[in-house]
C-alpha cells in the first residue's frame, strides 16, 4: 500500500534544506516569509543574534481584498519597515512554499517598495 505523504512535512524538509544555504546577517537579514490558509507573516530576521529585526503580517495590517493583494499589502510593509531599519538588502527564505501565489506576489511586492534580493 501507498502511504501519502504528509504535506506539512514536506514543506518543512524543503525549508530545513534551503536553511542549510540561507542564513541572515545583521546588513543582510533573512526576509523569512510563512502562509497560513487564512493569513501571511513576514520577517526580517538576524540569524547571528537570533533576533526579529521587523515584522509584518495581514493579522495587524487588516488588509482587505484577496490573498495575492493582501500578500502584496505585506510586502509593500515589511519593505517599508526595512527602510525605516536602515536595510535595502535581504535574503529571501520563501519557507519550503513554492514560488508562486501569495509567495510571489509578496517577494514581487517587496522588490518594487525597494528591497534588493
Amino acid at each position: 500500500m501507498i502511504k501519502r505523504q504528509d504535506r506539512k512535512v514536506n514543506r518543512s524538509k524543503r525549508h530545513q534544506r534551503v536553511r542549510v544555504h540561507v542564513a541572515g546577517t545583521p546588513q543582510r537579514p533573512r526576509l523569512a516569509v510563512f502562509r497560513s490558509l487564512n493569513h501571511v507573516y513576514a520577517q526580517l530576521i538576524d540569524d547571528g543574534a537570533s533576533r526579529t529585526l521587523a515584522a509584518a503580517s495581514t493579522v495587524e495590517m487588516k488588509a482587505k481584498g484577496n490573498g495575492v493583494a493582501q500578500a502584496a499589502e505585506v510586502g509593500k510593509a515589511i519593505a517599508a519597515k526595512a527602510k525605516a531599519a536602515g536595510l535595502n538588502q535581504v535574503v529571501f527564505d520563501r519557507g519550503g512554499f513554492l514560488y508562486h501565489g501569495r509567495i510571489k506576489a509578496l517577494a514581487d511586492a517587496a522588490r518594487e517598495a525597494g528591497l534588493e534580493f
